[in-house]
């Protein structure tokens, strides 16, 4: 069986953490000002915040942020439903956004047709480890004054026109599940280049508390969304051999790309000035391929899959509170729901388990 992911955590990685356990300083210590060090410096970003994963990391953004109820924040219409959780649960409205066909990415040419009024951000996602066209996303969130938070999540060790992911916008999101580039299991990093809202950032996921005058005080109605130091010595590790991970899975990508001749398949596309992460290689089906008739056979074959992301304004919560057709207002983000395929793209694959893959995609019917 080639499982669809698989983190690469070696006995290194499992020393680290089994020594930060025996140590007995178990939460939010040395490793996890560790990490947030290496994370800015691998990045190029001023300041890194750790928390306790990539969902509370985009909570605290739009929190620290000020963005609440009554306002809106335009999000792509396709990805983890956890993007547009966020925007609901902070009370705020997101305003889906079509993609792009072949990036699968918020179209910027969209997002302006969009605005009204009550618009305070834009929330662009770097889907399956590929920049969006954040510079554009820049100028219009310039021009309308509105803030960027950068869902980042798939995309450590993705640039665009050299600058990472992440630090382009007010906040950038990084996840560190078992599907990212490095994994402790759950957890996540925000980067800013405002001090201030760094400082902001720590206090928020601490409860709210900060130290004036050597004293503890509360000063905000804050969350408990700290990382263990454990985890963070678990990735921290991984962090470390970063470029080895991304340019093994760029190379099993190639293989892909070489490999796969079946023209019922459409490929990813990485424009120019872009480098892809590679969090996922997702593909999309022609309309005589079946997405699930596809899962099937390649499960079949002993080769996990899945749909990549979700068309999220046609998931139930969301289809019940906001009615939109999504077919007809995101057909982009709806066919890579609806006819999207991922399939296993990680380090510890080999180039023939990548043909192996390929050749049983070539000979679907």
């Amino acid at each position: 069986m080639i499982p669809l992911a698989s983190p690469d955590i070696r006995d290194e990685d499992i020393a680290a953490a089994v020594k930060v356990m025996r140590s007995g300083m178990l939460v939010q210590g040395p490793e996890v000002a560790r990490l947030e060090a290496e994370f800015g410096l691998f990045t190029g970003a001023a300041h890194a915040v750790a928390a306790s994963n990539g969902t509370a990391t985009l909570q605290l953004a739009l929190r620290a942020l000020g963005i609440g109820p009554g306002d809106e924040v335009m999000v792509p219409a396709l990805s983890y439903i956890a993007t547009a959780n966020v925007v609901e649960l902070a009370g705020a409205t997101p305003v889906f956004v079509d993609v792009q066909e072949r990036t699968f990415n918020i179209d910027p040419a969209k997002i302006e047709a969009a605005l009204t009024p009550r618009t305070r951000a834009i929330l662009p996602v770097h889907e399956f480890g590929l920049c969006c066209d954040i510079r554009e996303v820049m100028e219009i969130a310039r021009r309308h004054q509105l803030k960027v938070i950068e869902d980042a999540a798939c995309a450590l060790g993705a640039y665009d026109g050299g600058q990472h992911a992440g630090t382009f916008g007010d906040v950038g999101s990084f996840s560190l599940h078992p599907r990212k580039a490095i994994s402790c299991g759950e957890g996540g990093v925000c980067l800013t280049k405002d001090g201030a809202l760094a400082a902001r950032l720590r206090i928020l996921r601490n409860h709210g508390v900060d130290v004036i005058d050597g004293l503890m005080e509360f000063v905000d109605a804050g969350f408990n969304f700290r990382l263990t130091d454990f985890q963070a010595a678990l990735v921290h590790s991984q962090l470390l051999r970063i470029q080895e991970t991304l340019q093994k899975k760029k190379a099993l990508a190639e293989v892909y790309y070489n490999e796969i001749k079946h023209e019922g398949l459409l490929l990813p596309l990485v424009p120019e000035g872009k480098d892809h992460s590679w969090q996922t290689f997702h593909l999309l089906l022609g309309e005589g391929l079946d997405q699930q008739k596809v899962l099937h056979t390649l499960r079949a074959q002993g080769v996990g899959s899945n749909y990549g992301a979700q068309c999220m304004p046609a998931q139930r919560y969301f289809l019940g509170k906001y009615g939109h057709d999504s077919a007809q207002q995101f057909p982009h983000a709806y066919r890579a729901w609806t006819r999207g395929v991922a399939v296993p793209l990680y380090e510890k694959l080999s180039a023939g388990d990548i043909r192996k893959i390929a050749s049983i995609l070539n000979s679907l019917a």
